[in-house]
C-alpha cells in the first residue's frame, strides 16, 4: 500500500471509531445514571474507552501516513538566492 491509500484507509476508520467510541461513553454513562449493577457500567465504560482510544490511534496513524505522502510528494520551492534584489 502507498502512503495514499494509508492514509484514505486509516484517517476515515479512526473518525468513525472515535464516533462509536463516545457514543459508547455515553452509552455506558447512561447505565450508570440507571444504576445499573458496577460490573456491567465498569465493563461497557473500559470496552467504549478501548474502542475510542483506538479510534484516536488510527486516526494518528492516518495523519502520520499524510504526512510521509507530503514529504515523498513535496515539490522543493525555487532558490532566489541567486537573484539580485531590486
Amino acid at each position: 500500500m502507498t502512503h495514499k491509500e494509508k492514509w484514505l484507509a486509516f484517517a476515515p476508520a479512526g473518525l468513525l471509531a472515535i464516533g462509536l467510541g463516545t457514543c459508547l461513553v455515553q452509552w455506558a454513562a447512561d447505565k450508570k445514571r440507571r444504576r445499573e449493577s458496577t460490573a456491567e457500567w465498569v465493563s461497557a465504560g473500559t470496552a467504549a474507552l478501548l474502542v475510542l482510544n483506538a479510534g484516536i490511534s488510527l486516526f494518528g496513524r492516518g495523519v502520520v501516513e499524510k504526512v510521509k505522502h507530503d514529504l515523498r510528494h513535496q515539490i522543493p520551492e525555487p532558490d532566489y538566492g541567486n537573484i539580485g534584489r531590486l
